[in-house]
């Protein structure tokens, strides 16, 4: 009985402390749950102002929203991979990659018989022949070879003029070789020294020119009656070359490019009066000019008389080719005798080409935008870097005939900048036809 006694007593006093237990524990979680309801909602009015209020900042204009500090940031990562998203959808034509190419040239020296000698690099004896098996891929799209009858028929009736010194010869060569396939052109004119010429598509109507202007500017070459390897040349800032002004009318499309020449020896002019010199003898006391400096003054001048002319023609501002001496044992000795291509990371290329470079992107650039309120369409076609790439691609010591003969060693010269025909010059050409034609110049019926 005592057992049940304290059994007895202690239940009763058991099931009223859990009683008591029991209401405290549902007025706690009735407050803990209006504590939350509460807390939720403060939050998610909070947030939807917020919300409101960000949606109206970025409903604003990206430029409004500049200017009043509150364009969201982007994170670093985000914004790299979005421009590298962009860049992969772009067809970039200046960069890619040079990838083995088993077909070999669209043409031969034997099927094409306008190849200069001096450019007739297989003829001349050249033993190597594996620069002419590789084929640039640019990024996010793909060249192909010159379809010479499409090409045509796309140019019938029209006129194409390239300006510049003798790599324009190289370039327009390589073309006439690449169309050689549907008609030979005929040689219709050429100066005395064959520096500017003309040829001609009858069946199709159209013609190339190919004017030497070395500078685009006017200069001239004063002879120094005594010694004639003292001659000077002199040019002139503010004169436009008019073996191409006096003729811009006649020109559907325009190919311009600089070369090499604007390293040479001048005397500079403007108004008619000396204002310096480049690389000019130190008795002359002249101010120094960077060739570059030259050059920005020649091509700005240039592509301000296109920009604003009447005429309407499509322009295309092809980069500066790069050299490729390189020095041997001699202080006077310079070479060129690689037969592959350079890897992205063993070839920087001469920093003076870069400069040259830079204006003409920077030129280019102003030009077009000028142009483009007067409806004249400007372009670049950088070439530049794959060219780079090419040391294999120059005539080296094969710019005669048969070099290694021992009775020709002292006549040996290597040429460094000009390019073997075939080479990989013969991309110029094709980058070229497929700005052209995908332009929408030529006509609606056409594309690339």
């Amino acid at each position: 009985m005592a057992d049940e006694a304290e059994v007895g007593d202690y239940e009763p006093l058991h099931h009223a402390n859990e009683g008591r237990s029991s209401i405290s524990l549902i007025f706690f979680k009735f407050f803990g749950v209006v504590f939350l309801a509460g807390a939720l909602c403060y939050l998610f009015i909070s947030n939807f102002n917020a919300w409101t209020m960000e949606a109206k900042k970025l409903s604003l204009s990206l430029e409004k929203q500049d200017a009043l500090s509150i364009r969201p940031l982007m994170k670093e990562s985000i914004f790299k991979e979005q421009q590298q998203l962009k860049k992969d959808q772009v067809c970039d034509l200046s960069v890619g990659e040079w990838i083995p190419n088993s077909a070999g040239p669209a043409y031969t020296n034997e099927t094409c018989n306008k190849i200069p000698t001096y450019l007739n690099c297989l003829k001349n004896g050249r033993p190597d022949t594996g620069y002419l098996h590789w084929r640039w891929k640019p990024s996010g799209c793909d060249s192909h070879p010159i379809d010479p009858l499409k090409f045509l028929n796309a140019m019938r009736n029209k006129s194409i003029a390239f300006l510049g010194a003798s790599i324009c010869h190289n370039h327009v060569v390589s073309l006439i070789c690449q169309l050689s396939k549907v008609e030979e052109a005929l040689d219709i004119f050429h100066d005395s020294s064959f520096q500017t010429r003309t040829w001609y598509y009858p069946s199709y109507n159209l013609t190339l020119y190919v004017i030497w202007a070395p500078f685009l500017i006017h200069y001239e070459t004063i002879d120094n009656p005594g010694d004639k390897s003292q001659s000077e040349l002199h040019i002139h800032l503010d004169i436009l070359d008019n073996k191409w002004t006096s003729e811009y009318n006649k020109y559907d499309y325009v190919v311009i490019t600089g070369g090499a020449d604007f390293y040479r020896s001048t005397i500079i002019y403007e108004n008619n009066q000396v204002i310096g010199c480049h690389h000019c003898r130190p008795h002359m006391k002249l101010k120094h000019l960077a060739a570059d400096e030259i050059y920005r003054k020649a091509l700005k001048l240039s592509l301000k008389f296109i920009a604003t002319a009447e005429h309407k023609a499509f322009i295309i501002l092809r980069t500066w080719p790069p050299m490729h001496y390189e020095h041997g044992e001699l202080p006077d000795e310079k070479f060129c005798n690689r037969t592959k291509p350079f890897r992205e990371d063993e070839i920087s290329g001469y920093a003076s080409d870069h400069k040259m470079r830079e204006v003409e992107i920077e030129e280019c650039e102003k030009a077009a935008t000028i142009g483009a309120k007067n409806g004249v369409r400007i372009e670049l076609l950088d070439t530049y870097h794959l060219s780079l790439l090419r040391p294999d691609g120059h005539p080296g010591s094969y710019g005669i005939y048969n070099p290694s003969d021992s009775d020709k060693k002292k006549e040996v010269q290597y040429d460094c900048v000009h390019w073997c025909l075939p080479g990989p010059i013969d991309t110029w050409a094709e980058l070229l036809v497929l700005k052209m034609l995908s332009s929408g110049v030529a006509g609606d019926s056409v594309s690339a």
